[in-house]
């Protein structure tokens, strides 16, 4: 399964706002409504967003009709800037724009016709890297899980919140490969619902057993031990460890490290951005209070009510046991670990 991909001078992704009732392709020629497809999440997780990223850029760069250098170069930053506007949180949507610019600027020399060529092989060459980097963090994490272990996830980490394998769902597949005979507690993930709408879809795609909780029923499962570690996927990562990750995430460090319960992280290192010192420093999204107040556009309670919608939290490095990357585990000090991935 992708989740997004290039079809015919066309981008296309599954509109996850329809699952799991629904699997819809929509096919995007515009680089603007595959943007707005990202901020309104019919495709979201930052390796998805990455890649998507990469395509949209090669898409609306394609389709440009500049025929000089200068006025591609004035396209690209038009298109740049709009998908950066799109979800200020998650690294690789601006990793993405970095490669795809550096790509471009390597080939200054050519024409814009042979520029627009190259884009697309670099942007379909990101989108095929992320699943082959996810495949490798399923293999390094599935080390870490032993037989018969329970695992607690958070919102979707699968093939939906990348380009087709999954970070943190992807290591619960490979443990699950291997015979390892886990069972997984799925966080229904307020307000949007990822984990209940989309992981168990995935879950149940690969028969592995899990079971569905309300995101505060986590605390009851760990103190009867049905837990045994936790495994979250990430949207961005600074540089001394500290993770941003969905909303929800940090209650669930604090109640693991509470019941001495293992909390790990996994991610490319794309989602690492080693120029922000500390997490405090990291943009966090919010979205529509829509979302808090009502389901399937039906309010849930009285008109007028106040309501905060944050996308996302801070988890403080001295929480996580380990950072899974495909290049390694990194363990504290973080400061250290983490740049050694990029050496």
């Amino acid at each position: 399964m992708r989740t997004v991909w290039w079809s015919k001078d066309r981008v296309k992704i599954i509109d996850q706002t329809k699952l799991p009732f629904q699997t819809r392709i929509l096919a995007f020629r515009d680089y603007r409504n595959l943007a707005q497809a990202i901020k309104e999440m019919r495709l979201r997780g930052a390796p998805a967003i990455g890649a998507a990223t990469a395509l949209g850029i090669a898409l609306g760069v394609n389709y440009s009709k500049a025929s000089s250098y200068k006025k591609l170069s004035q396209e690209l930053n038009r298109i740049v800037k709009t998908f950066q506007g799109t979800r200020p949180t998650a690294a690789n949507l601006f990793w993405a724009c970095r490669r795809m610019r550096e790509k471009f600027w390597e080939n200054k020399d050519k024409s814009p016709r042979e520029i627009k060529r190259i884009l697309i092989q670099e942007a379909k060459r990101i989108a095929q890297e992320d699943i082959e980097c996810c495949k490798r963090i399923g293999r390094i994490g599935a080390s870490l899980i032993k037989k018969g272990d329970s695992i607690l996830t958070h919102c979707n980490t699968g093939a939906l919140a990348t380009v087709g394998y999954g970070t943190a769902l992807g290591v619960i597949k490979k443990a699950h490969g291997e015979g390892k005979g886990i069972r997984v507690f799925v966080g229904e993930t307020r307000p949007r619902l990822q984990g209940a709408r989309l992981t168990t879809w995935e879950l149940k795609r690969e028969g592995i057993p899990f079971t569905l909780i309300t995101d505060n029923m986590a605390g009851y499962f760990m103190k009867r031990r049905e837990i045994d570690l936790v495994m979250v996927g990430a949207d961005r990562i600074a540089g001394n460890g500290d993770v941003v990750n969905k909303i929800g995430t940090y209650p669930l460090a604090v109640l693991a490290k509470e019941h001495r319960i293992p909390f790990y992280v996994a991610c490319p290192t794309s989602t690492i951005d080693l120029g922000i010192s500390s997490g405090e420093e990291i943009p966090i999204e919010e979205r529509d209070k829509r979302e808090v107040t009502h389901i399937g556009g039906r309010a849930l309670v009285p008109k007028g009510t106040r309501a905060a919608n944050p996308a996302f939290d801070l988890t403080p490095h001295e929480y996580i046991k380990a950072i899974i990357t495909e290049k390694g585990i990194a363990r504290r000090p973080y400061r250290e670990s983490l740049k050694k991935l990029f050496i």
